[in-house]
């Protein structure tokens, strides 16, 4: 899910994954959320933990690590920090789902965006971590991860040559 103003991190994600679904907006209707969202498989927010209690947010559900041995169902959020949260805001639905952090990433390759802190990756870094940590398979999304920075250096070349 992304808002209207994105990059195109998530987009490229989405064009690079089998059967992934790109949903745009910013509040989305309840019912239809729900049927996104169907029970065939168990949904995870990719979100880290947080003290959500000021703004009202409900405080979802663990990650249980048993749930890796069931049909899970990566729920992404696009946006900057700011954006996510109001998605979160805007959504109950969302703010229920379990929360899966992230583990151990490497600084991200998305250098032609301001990042304050190298642990803030592009949600397809993000979501390759995630992918890569639920499958338990640090290999198997490293040319998608490649052909990001491949990407990432076309995009400075353009940057370079304006300037």
């Amino acid at each position: 899910m992304e808002v209207s103003n994105a990059k195109g991190s998530a987009r490229l994600l989405h064009l690079s994954l089998a059967n992934s679904r790109l949903e745009v907006g910013e509040r989305f209707d309840p019912a239809r959320l729900q049927a996104m969202l169907s029970p065939e498989r168990r949904n995870v927010l990719l979100y880290p933990d947080t003290e959500d209690a000021a703004l009202g947010l409900a405080k979802p559900e663990p990650f249980d690590p048993a749930w890796l041995r069931t049909p899970l169902r990566l729920v992404v959020l696009d946006g900057t920090w700011r954006k996510s949260r109001k998605m979160l805001y805007l959504n109950p639905l969302l703010q229920s789902l379990p929360r899966m952090p992230l583990r151990e990433t490497p600084p991200s390759h998305y250098l032609i965006r301001k990042a304050h802190l190298p642990d803030q990756l592009s949600t397809l870094e993000a979501s390759v971590y995630a992918l890569a940590q639920l499958e338990n398979d640090a290999t198997q999304y490293k040319p998608l991860i490649d052909a990001f920075d491949g990407f990432v250096a076309q995009q400075a070349s353009y940057i370079k040559r304006s300037a």
